[in-house]
């Protein structure tokens, strides 16, 4: 007998199928997608936005104010959902489709799921070229949709309303999977989302997806095992992967029933409480000095769910000589970087089976005492860093003085410039999800909207976004789109009339100071973002900040606290080595001088 159909527009078959996808979360059943984010333009509106606006109960919709910045939120919503949930995005043909390119870099970096949805050109080709159509004068299949093929873990193109039902399982499959997790593009021709096809009913079935966790080979596991056991000085690198993997509650209790310390990498600050025994903050370029001392000294460091960039290596200068390197990751192309041993499984598996394999053994005493007198030094040198003067302040008494005055739970929320250097360093996360960084592709213009993302799934939770003034000024159109869905934000904008962080980079390596900074015209921030709909004010020094968030978070509304910081005041605690190359030829004195010091650092770099 064949199988029951029904007759959709391939618009209106995508929209029931995505309100039929769920997540098992902690025992719960709840949609896998979220909702939707929504520019309609002619390339999607007459097709997916009628069977959008067809489905209103089933499946959310929003209005962003810029396509960049909703799929940035959509981001930071799978994010801080664990990428157990996630959202789609839909614009139209042309601009509205290559603005979502840099986000899906930032999806695809930083192993995250979304659903790109563009529109795109007639598939019949019978108005061709029709608006916005790019045109290859070599490859007529070409369209501006092929730029999302890079940045995309699957790309299609549905050409046909019937490949949606090969397409879509297809599609599931990527946002699901642990390894393979990343953004998929469905390149919507606009001709084909309107057209009708008999669809197999079984295609909406409710559908339960739950989290797959490989357990590690048993020889590589045993490896593993026995490189702990043999190790007098063993380092965990907490990655990303600990908290995807919910895994935070295993490595507190293996960290403290081994005295193994762990370090952090910006994916996984927050992976310990700040004041675990055996957490060491940050690692790497933005690190600490016990992290990065502890580093420098283990003779086993055990990457969990990093994929080992180069500000967590130190562009590859920071582990010692020698040193043995593990990974363990989800996916081989990271367990096998760096020429690790690699363990080949999900995080928490692994170290829930670690605690069982080395119950009873435990750090030399010596390496446990070196890294906890460090500790103890670092949290002096913090406090000293952040404490507040009569000076303008520097990012880092910006910081101080935001921490002191959030919430416990308060999640805060940063991307680009010289504040995730900071935060990385100096933020005390007191709980799993309190530290949201995008630090893959270190996007300016993340902040406010994932901010906003991150508001949509932990609305329960404050939502601080401490954003310089570069960055705010490039995308800050979400702000209103917070205001107007009534999700409010803590945003800190620090002012430093500038680029100031690549300003201090430019002027350690070219030895002068180009096109970096901002002499006129002086924006007045709090006007525009009172133009926007949220609350504004100009905070005067630290030492107001406490009052002002108060009030900000009494007012139920987004607000801009706006303070000015000295560009050139940045802290001299922590920190390593990063591989920026300087000109190997200048005249300048300074330039020679900074390339000396670059071939002597470089002379450390693994291979």
């Amino acid at each position: 007998m064949a199988p029951a159909t029904v007759r959709l527009t391939a618009g209106q078959a995508l929209v029931r199928w995505m309100a039929a996808q769920h997540s098992e979360v902690d025992g719960a059943i709840l949609p896998f997608f979220g909702g939707v984010w929504a520019i309609f333009g002619h390339g999607n509106v007459a097709g997916l936005g009628e069977a959008l606006a067809g489905a209103p109960d089933t499946l959310p919709v929003f209005r962003a104010h810029s396509e960049q910045g909703m799929a940035h939120a959509a981001i930071a919503y799978a994010k801080a959902h664990r990428r157990e949930r996630a959202m789609a995005c839909t614009s139209s043909i042309g601009p509205g489709a290559t603005n979502m390119v840099t986000a899906a870099a930032v999806a695809h970096l930083n192993r995250l799921p979304v659903l790109f949805l563009p529109g795109d050109v007639f598939a019949s080709r019978r108005p061709d070229p029709v608006l916005q159509q790019l045109e290859d004068f070599g490859d007529a299949t070409v369209s501006a949709n092929d730029c999302f093929r890079p940045v995309s873990r699957l790309f299609d193109r549905i050409t046909r309303p019937e490949q949606l039902i090969d397409a879509l399982p297809r599609a599931m499959a990527v946002l699901t999977d642990a390894a393979a997790c990343g953004p998929v593009t469905l390149a919507l021709c606009q001709d084909v989302q309107a057209e009708a096809f008999d669809y197999p009913e079984h295609l909406f079935r409710t559908r339960i997806w739950h989290r797959r966790r490989p357990a590690p080979d048993a020889g590589e596991l045993a490896r593993l095992v026995a490189a702990i056991r043999e190790a007098r000085a063993p380092l965990i690198v907490g990655g990303g992967g600990v908290l995807y993997s919910r895994a935070e509650a295993a490595l507190a209790a293996f960290a403290a029933a081994t005295g193994i310390p762990v370090a952090e990498t910006q994916a996984g600050k927050g992976a310990l409480p700040w004041d675990h025994p055996q957490a060491l903050g940050g690692i790497g370029v933005t690190g600490t000095d016990p992290a990065n001392g502890a580093a420098r000294g283990a003779d086993l460091v055990i990457g969990i769910g990093t994929r080992l960039q180069d500000f967590t290596t130190g562009s590859r200068t920071l582990f010692a000589p020698g040193a043995r390197l593990c990974q363990v990751n989800i996916a081989l192309h990271d367990a096998a970087k760096h020429d690790a041993i690699p363990v080949l499984a999900d995080a928490r598996v692994v170290i829930e089976a670690l605690t069982a394999a080395l119950d009873g053994w435990h750090v030399p005493a010596a390496w446990r005492s070196t890294y906890l007198g460090e500790v103890a030094a670092w949290n002096r040198a913090l406090d000293a860093a952040t404490a507040p003067d009569a000076a303008m302040p520097s990012d880092a008494q910006v910081v101080g003085a935001v921490l002191a005055a959030a919430d416990p739970d308060a999640v805060v929320v940063c991307a680009a410039g010289g504040l995730p250097g900071e935060l990385h360093k100096l933020w005390r996360t007191r709980r799993a999800g309190g530290y949201h960084a995008e630090y893959g592709l270190s996007c300016m213009g993340y902040e406010i909207a994932g901010g906003l993302g991150v508001r949509m799934a932990m609305p329960d939770r404050e939502v601080i976004v401490m954003v310089g003034d570069g960055s705010y000024m490039m995308l800050n159109a979400e702000l209103a789109t917070s205001v107007a869905l009534g999700l409010p934000l803590i945003v800190v904008l620090v002012d430093n009339r500038g680029f100031g962080c690549i300003d201090r980079l430019q002027r350690a390596t070219a030895g002068r100071a180009f096109n970096n900074t901002l002499e006129a015209p002086v924006i007045d921030f709090v006007a525009h973002a009172r133009s926007l709909g949220a609350l504004a004010e100009a905070v005067p020094d630290v030492g107001a900040l406490g009052a002002a968030m108060a009030r900000a978070r009494a007012a139920g509304r987004s607000s801009v606290l706006v303070i000015r910081a000295d560009p050139a005041r940045v802290t001299h605690i922590g920190g390593h080595w990063w591989d920026v190359a300087v000109a190997e030829v200048s005249r300048q004195p300074e330039v020679q001088a900074a390339r000396s010091a670059y071939d002597r650092a470089r002379d450390g770099q693994g291979a």
